[in-house]
């Protein structure tokens, strides 16, 4: 069992919505933490506050652009000294048919949510080796499992996530540094918010449990891989409400 208290998490997207549950979450268990925004500096900042500014920091940093988020890792090892928690939550959607969907649009989607992976585990691969230890979550989506309608690009890249999970897991055994996904179902955010009623209403009917998840539900699975999950690798947890079964 890992001692979340006084180890270091940097969370991606964390001024909102899934990535901020998870930061709270983390922070409440006695975690310092990194809050990591692309855009919503003042949400970020409520959090710090939150959680006190001794325990944690907003740093802004686009992890979809390579030299941001091996900065981002930089910062947060001048901050607190190391990284041993990395949680790649950073997502946004262009939901369009592929065939209104534009080659800028389909590689803004898959650079956010795909490739900030490779480059925020890059920037931190050197201390976890070092130090021997250390989680990596990465948060894909039912949507990378099942396909969505108008979403290609985004489900592309929530898929990549999961075999990106895998092969670092193999990868990162070596050096006692596990590497799981979850994958949510439909939750209770900003992004879900401006669905309209009659469309929730037909998403709440394909739900096996009858309803929306929220994000608190993602962060104590979140914190579930990082305190209880030292034998758990390469692994995908599902938290949909069984919308998807596999």
């Amino acid at each position: 069992m890992s001692n979340i208290e006084g180890s270091v998490a940097v969370v991606t997207g964390a001024g909102r919505g899934l990535g901020r549950a998870i930061a709270e979450e983390l922070g409440r268990g006695g975690a310092k933490v990194v809050v990591n925004y692309a855009n919503s500096k003042g949400p970020a900042e409520e959090v710090v506050q939150g959680l006190g500014e001794d325990n944690a920091v907003a740093i802004q940093a686009d992890v979809s652009d390579a030299g941001q988020a091996a900065g981002l890792i930089e910062q947060s090892v001048e901050k607190f000294g190391q990284v041993d928690i990395l949680v790649n939550n950073a997502g946004i959607t262009i939901d369009k048919t592929m065939k209104k969907l534009s080659p800028e649009e389909w590689n803004q989607v898959v650079q956010t949510n795909l490739n900030s992976c490779y480059y925020t585990v890059k920037a931190a691969l050197e201390g976890f080796i070092e130090q021997k230890s250390g989680k990596i979550i990465n948060i894909s989506s039912f949507v990378g499992q099942a396909g969505n309608f108008g979403q290609t690009n985004y489900a592309a890249a929530k898929a990549g996530i999961i075999g990106f999970t895998k092969a670092s897991a193999l990868e990162l055994a070596r050096y006692n540094v596990c590497v799981n996904a979850i994958c949510p179902g439909f939750m209770e955010t900003d992004m879900f918010s401006a669905v309209p009623d009659e469309v929730r209403e037909k998403i709440k009917a394909r739900i096996p449990l009858g309803r929306i998840g929220n994000p608190q539900e993602i962060a104590r699975a979140v914190r579930y891989l990082v305190e209880d999950g030292d034998y758990v690798t390469g692994q995908t947890l599902n938290v949909n409400g069984g919308i998807f079964m596999q």
